[in-house]
């Protein structure tokens, strides 16, 4: 049957009304209002992206393997960690960091949105002292000063409202010992793309589907918010039916983290920028935070 044939009335409708979606959108797109967050829940989606997190050829998802051993190495003495210590891994995807600390003699729980990426940190991580747990960045199910540092990284703090993220640094904060340290992983104010843009794709795999689908994306830059806005619409073209998610990168100065870590009972310990020269591919694109809990 050609494609033709396999047009039917529903999917023309279809098409016609995701058209009409997309010619009526909002502009600019209100960040947390327009469209969704992605469906970590959806089991297909959840394989896509674990895919794109363990691809060793780019660092969409996650960095390379050989670039989370040179963090691991640094953030073991930056967060003055030794064998026996805990750690609290945020947002932790399929593990990788998570194992790399535990083979180093650290008790690590990590835990994330993606039932499908803990399946894979479970098996990958067995035998060593990890424990994975379904939650989200504002619901960790760990008792208040249990730990000895907390890892936020690769910008997952940014991705959320700023009352939320204040929200999550003052329970990661509060899960930490008296003496303990939260690092955040933030792009350089200095680095980020204020350019307004927009792009189109179509293909039958990878990150959105498993048919062919054309992709339309935008980005905007909200001046108010200090944010990055980029909006995907999705079209299934098997149905005509269109998805739309909705992702803000709010960017944040040295001295608003400052700022909020005093709000939340803690010091900022160091702020370090290129993750202190370490060969990592995108290293100058970033800034590294420190913060410590009072003892």
């Amino acid at each position: 049957m050609s494609q033709a044939e396999g047009f039917s009335c529903e999917k023309g409708r279809n098409l016609w009304a995701s058209l009409w979606r997309i010619y009526r959108r909002r502009q600019p797109p209100t960040p947390f209002v327009d469209g969704e967050t992605f469906p970590w829940s959806d089991p297909d989606f959840g394989r896509r992206m674990l895919q794109l997190h363990l691809d060793q050829t780019h660092g969409a998802a996650s960095r390379p393997l050989n670039e989370i051993e040179l963090q691991v190495g640094y953030l073991m003495e930056a967060l003055h960690l030794s064998p026996g210590d805990r750690l609290l891994d945020a947002t932790c995807g399929p593990g990788l960091y998570a194992c790399m600390f535990a083979r180093r003699g650290i008790s690590v729980v990590g835990f994330d949105i993606s039932p499908v990426s803990l399946d894979y940190a479970s098996e990958r991580c067995r035998g060593n002292d990890v424990a994975f747990y379904l939650a989200d960045v504002l619901r960790p199910a760990v008792a208040a000063n249990s730990f000895d540092a907390s890892l936020l990284l690769y910008g997952q703090f940014a991705v959320m409202p700023r009352e939320r993220a204040i929200e999550a640094m003052e329970r990661l904060g509060g899960a930490l010992k008296p003496g303990g340290r939260l690092a955040i992983e933030l792009l350089d104010p200095e680095k980020v793309d204020r350019g307004e843009s927009n792009w189109w794709f179509t293909d039958d795999t990878g990150l959105w589907g498993d048919a062919p689908y054309l992709h339309l994306g935008e980005r905007h830059w909200d001046e108010n918010l200090q944010a990055s806005i980029e909006r995907y619409y999705i079209v299934d073209l098997t149905t005509g039916k269109t998805d739309e998610y909705t992702l803000a990168d709010q960017v944040y100065t040295p001295s608003e983290i400052d700022k909020m870590a005093k709000a939340t009972g803690l010091q900022l310990e160091f702020v370090q920028k290129a993750w202190g020269g370490l060969d990592l591919s995108d290293a100058e694109e970033w800034i590294l935070y420190v913060l410590r809990k009072p003892e």
